[in-house]
Parts: C-alpha cells; structure tokens; sequence
C-alpha cells in the first residue's frame, strides 16, 4: 500500500488553500487559539565556555528543573558543520519521491529507522504535518546504512563527523546535570547504558501549509530519549509549554536546543524535569530540524538511581525496560 506522504500533501493542498480534515486539529490543540501571545519569557540560554564550571552546573541544573528544556551556545559543534548538516539534509528531502522511498521504513519494520510519516498513534485518528527520516548514528555497531541516504554523496561523511560531535556535547551535558544532582560525573551516562547507549538522527520536514492556523508539524508530546540535541533551521516553530502556555522558542543561529526527555526524569527520580513541546508549521516556508536523541539501548532497564531514592525520597517511577517503555509510550499504554 502506497503511503501519502505530507509533502505531496502540500503540494496540493497549496494549490487548494485547505487541508484535509484529518490534519485539522481540535480547538484545545489549534495553535491560533492556544499559543500564548503576550510577552514571552525566554528559555534558558547557557554559554559551555564560561570558564566558572560550577555557574555552568547552576544554570543547566535551574533551567532543567524549571522548563526542562534550554540552549547551548560555545557548544564545540563547529557552525560549519551544521550547516553542512543541514544542507544534505535538506538535499535529500528535495530529491524525487522515487528516490527518497528507498530508504523508506520497512511497512513489517518494528523499528522506527528509515523514511516515513506517521511515527505513533493519534487520539482521533488526527495526522502531523511531517514527513520524517530516522538513522541511528552511533555507536558504529548498531549503525545500518541501509536508511541512510546515498545521494547527496557527502550525507554519510557529514553524519558520521556530527556523530562524534555531538556524543562529546551530550558526555559533557550528562556530566553536568550528573554533578547537579550530587552524583558522579559518569552517573547519568552509566544510566542511560554508557557506551552501549545509541544515537538516533531525526530530520524532521515540515512543508509549508495553507492553514499554519489549524495544523500542527507535531503534537504536544515529551521525547523517550534520555537527553535530545536538537539543532533547527532559521523558521520558527518550536513551542515549549509552561505555567499553563504555549510559549514560542527563540531561534538562535548555531545553539544547540537541548531537551530533557522520559529517561532522564525517571534517572532523576523527578528532580529534572521532561519538557512537553510542540511544533507548529508555517504558511510559506519549509521548517526544518535535526534532533538527535540520545537513548538507552533496547534491553537498558531504567528507572531511578538508588543513590537518589531512600526512606525520605521513594522512588516515583517503575523501572522498564527501554524497549517496553517505548512501545507502551508510542501505543498509549500506562506506563506505571
């Protein structure tokens, strides 16, 4: 069975200046109607080169327990090479559709590495205004090159020099938040399985929509990962909800946007906390993101660390295996 992707959704709902009904979200959702629209407070910027570490563990600890989410600017991620990052990725979604579903996710696939469109299942049936391509990038081990693009040519080049980049940012961000919590540095990172834990690639491609009004790219959710990195393109539309609002995110050329995600809260025993976001789309231009989850391997039981919990502070979560709480995650199944 052929699968629709949103981008030739686009393409002719453009022409027709509507959408189909399935991407037209309820009022409670509709970001015309539910996006905060007076003076928005700023999610927390942190600069990694100040030379006074302990004010860098005080501002990634406050900004993760208050919103869950913040930026990294003088990250170590050189700015050329995201920008190469994001120009193969973009070559790569403006490739022939013919092209692009040769590395499309397996229908069968209980996976969710390849191209594609609808990642989990919807309240209502509602469809995100998205089309998507996952890849995990690291440890070399559990890569397959069977979902990365071969064209543009330089795709695999470029992803493979981002990997190490960004599993050195993401070592050093779990060190932080490990040290805010009292804990070894290695505490966090041990958590999530150390060396075994994977990095899965997203890019997400949101087409321009004729009513931005009524569509989401996608839903209120927070992310199964442990921690995201997530670097986006110059058009707006992530939003981070807080105190009751949707806020918009600040675009901030070559920051890294990092999130806090399920297994960190869990580690955490509740003390960090997971930020529930959403994306919006735009009427003319094309929004794209990379994120790049970071994420306990399949067997990983997590749940939070003994040296968090006791007598005074009993543990808040269920330990689950990585794959079990996935698959109850993405199915809408409880989780305690």
């Amino acid at each position: 069975m052929e699968i629709e992707r949103v981008q030739d959704v686009s393409s002719s709902s453009l022409l027709a200046e509507s959408i189909p009904s399935e991407f037209i979200r309820t009022e409670k959702e509709q970001p015309a109607i539910t996006t905060f629209r007076g003076p928005t407070p700023a999610i927390p910027v942190v600069d990694l080169s100040d030379p006074d570490e302990e004010n860098v563990i005080r501002a990634v600890v406050k900004a993760s327990k208050e919103w869950g989410i913040f930026q990294v600017i003088n990250h170590g991620i050189p700015t050329e090479l995201i920008q190469r990052l994001q120009e193969v990725g973009r070559k790569f979604f403006e490739l022939p559709s013919s092209e692009k579903e040769t590395v499309a996710k397996p229908e069968d696939s209980k996976d969710i590495e390849g191209y594609g469109t609808k990642l989990q299942k919807e309240v209502e049936g509602k469809k995100a205004w998205v089309d998507h391509l996952f890849h995990r990038i690291w440890p070399p081990s559990c890569v397959n090159y069977r979902f990365w693009p071969k064209n543009p040519p330089e795709y695999r080049e470029v992803n493979e020099e981002y990997a190490l980049h960004v599993k050195k940012l993401s070592e050093t961000l779990l060190g932080l938040l490990s040290e805010g919590l009292g804990l070894r540095r290695d505490a966090l990172k041990e958590g999530l399985g150390g060396e075994l834990a994977e990095y899965m690639m997203k890019i997400n491609y949101y087409p321009p929509c004729p009513r931005p009004d009524l569509a989401l790219g996608v839903p209120a959710h927070t992310d199964l990962s442990g921690i995201t990195l997530l670097v986006p393109n110059e058009v707006p539309g992530l939003q981070v909800f807080k105190d009751d609002h949707w806020f918009d995110a600040e675009y901030i050329p070559s920051a890294v946007i990092v999130h806090i995600g399920d297994q960190i809260l869990r580690l955490s025993n509740g003390r960090y906390k997971n930020v529930l976001h959403r994306t919006t789309v735009d009427k003319d231009k094309t929004r794209m993101s990379w994120p790049v989850f970071l994420e306990p391997h399949r067997e990983m039981i997590v749940g939070p660390l003994p040296e968090l919990t006791g007598d005074d502070n009993p543990p808040k979560f269920k330990p689950f295996a990585f794959k079990d709480y996935s698959y109850r995650k993405l199915n809408k199944l409880p989780l305690e």
